[in-house]
């Protein structure tokens, strides 16, 4: 059975999710600013979580499924970030690191979402 450490996309999203939780926590003790970090934790985290789930699917409709539902979440987390960008809450510097691996994130998402899905006429 392959490591999770040679999956790139268990790997990426686990620090992207630990990236999140730093920033979640600089947000709401420094920043004093709680709803739309929390939204952003939420999503944030949630990418790994599916992709992880997506690892151990039972069949090819669930590992299609969990990957897609990561790639939503990986989109939500775009949102949020901008968010939190355009309302001064995240210099350029934080954001344009988060939001480099994130879309890094996505294109990996998306390319394993068309090589899996599944294949019509």
């Amino acid at each position: 059975m392959k490591k999770d450490s040679d999956n790139i996309i268990l790997v990426k999203t686990k620090s992207f999710a630990i990236q999140i939780i730093k920033i979640y926590q600089y947000l709401t003790t420094e920043k004093k600013e709680f709803v739309l970090s929390k939204q952003l934790l939420r999503s944030g985290t949630s990418i790994g979580a599916n992709a992880k789930e997506a690892s151990r699917g039972q069949s090819r409709a669930d590992f299609v499924a969990k990957i897609n539902i990561a790639l939503k979440e990986a989109s939500e987390s775009e949102y949020w970030l901008e968010l939190l960008h355009e309302t001064n809450y995240l210099f350029e510097e934080e954001f344009s690191s988060l939001q480099k691996e994130l879309s890094e994130i996505i294109r990996i998402l998306m390319a394993i979402s068309h090589k899996t899905a599944p294949r019509t006429i």
